[in-house]
């Protein structure tokens, strides 16, 4: 049996010969995809509506009642993120740099919690003049220097602006010069003493201290991938539990009430953050579009909801295929892993010399699939709000057909870093 699919722009057929078990599944969605956008110019994204939205149920369901904050970064697209928003269960945006932080408060956002601290004196500035946007927005702390710059926006502009305390939740194992650190390099302040201490600095300089945050991003955001990786994280979990409690405590006595937000977790470390002792809200976002490098875990089977399809323009020699552009490479480790993936039609593998090109990708085409010029070829990739960057529009899909197109931050004129 074969399945045929029509060129979106050349009108070419290829036949593909389905192959080992979720070959189906490929060519259905590759179907859908090429109905849905034929006629339209590649390179473009599209998201599947259905996918989505199933996936931003699944991540309140483990949130167990735990509101959920959006990390934006993960997104970068308006219209979903207030899609999202919209459901129960999540509540506040978390953002990455402080000039979106302050377009997301302009749009709307009423709770925009910043993931990082910011030294960009000029969104700070405009921030604490916008009495919506000072009301909206709270800052990320974790050095006096970046108290003085947010405490001197605030004293030009009459305003007492609020913070977050960023904790280090990296796991530390073993003794002074044999200490590991497993986890990013994050926060300087670990400790209760050292995360109070910045506490009092920060109240002293006439911030309000809103909340403190805990990123654990050693099991947040690393796979399932071996029995090593189980026990680190599991470890992790357990000694952040009891440091957790310790921290909140100590900025309680300093400050003479508790935190109104202690966030932590992320869409890998949904489950047991949600459910630990005086965590008030948690932040998922790469598990609504669920990328690559989220395949590996086992707590959770989140669905693919972002693709990006590139057309056939060259066809060099019997087994390969070349598109157009595809030099969508994630952040991070210089890796595989990073590269972007070929899922439809199905067998397609990125030659491992040139791997994905600026302007063109080769692509090994197995003995089954017949790519021809003008085909179009779906991919993921490896991290998820990252590739809208390269998009102006992505085209929003339910089943077979276009629902809607909306402006990425890219097409809104917002490009925050």
């Amino acid at each position: 049996m074969t399945a045929a699919t029509t060129s979106p722009r050349a009108g070419a057929r290829t036949a593909v010969t389905p192959g080992p078990a979720g070959d189906v599944a490929a060519r259905t969605l590759g179907q859908r995809l090429d109905a849905a956008t034929a006629g339209l110019p590649a390179p473009l994204v599209v998201v599947d509506l259905d996918a989505l939205d199933a996936n931003a149920t699944d991540v309140v369901r483990r949130a167990g009642g735990t509101p959920v904050r959006v990390a934006s970064k993960s997104v970068r697209v308006r219209h979903v993120l207030e899609r999202v928003l919209a459901q129960p269960g999540f509540a506040g945006v978390m953002a990455y740099a402080a000039a979106e932080a302050l377009w997301l408060a302009r749009h709307g956002v009423h709770d925009v919690l910043l993931g990082y601290p910011t030294v960009d004196t000029a969104a700070l500035d405009a921030i604490a003049a916008d009495p919506a946007a000072a009301a909206a927005v709270t800052f990320m702390v974790d050095d006096a220097a970046q108290a003085d710059l947010l405490a001197a926006a605030g004293r030009r502009h009459g305003r007492r602006l609020r913070v977050c305390l960023d904790v280090d939740a990296s796991l530390r194992v073993g003794r002074g010069p044999f200490t590991v650190h497993l986890g990013v390099r994050r926060s300087p302040v670990r400790s209760p003493d050292a995360v109070a201490a910045l506490a009092a600095v920060v109240e002293r300089r006439g911030l309000e201290v809103r909340g403190v945050m805990f990123y654990e991003a050693q099991v947040a955001g690393l796979p399932d991938t071996s029995p090593a990786v189980r026990l680190v994280k599991a470890a992790s979990v357990r000694e952040l539990a009891r440091r957790r409690v310790d921290v909140v405590d100590a900025v309680t006595a300093v400050l003479g009430r508790r935190p109104e937000l202690v966030n932590s977790g992320g869409t890998g470390s949904l489950e047991v953050s949600a459910a630990a002792s005086g965590v008030t809200e948690v932040t998922a976002g790469s598990g609504l579009f669920a990328p690559t490098l989220f395949d590996g875990y086992r707590a959770f089977d989140a669905r693919p909801a972002a693709y990006f399809g590139l057309d056939v323009v060259r066809v060099p020699g019997a087994g390969w295929a070349t598109v157009f552009g595809g030099g969508y490479v994630a952040s991070g480790p210089a890796a595989a892993t990073r590269l972007p993936r070929p899922v439809w039609p199905a067998g397609l593998r990125l030659d491992p010399r040139e791997g994905a090109g600026e302007v063109q990708t080769p692509l090994r085409v197995p003995t089954r699939a017949d790519l021809r010029i003008g085909d179009r070829v779906w991919f993921r990739h490896a991290k998820a709000g990252e590739v809208m960057e390269r998009f102006s529009d992505v085209h929003l899909v339910r089943g077979s057909r276009i629902e809607a197109t909306v402006p990425t931050y890219r097409g809104e004129g917002l490009c925050a870093g």
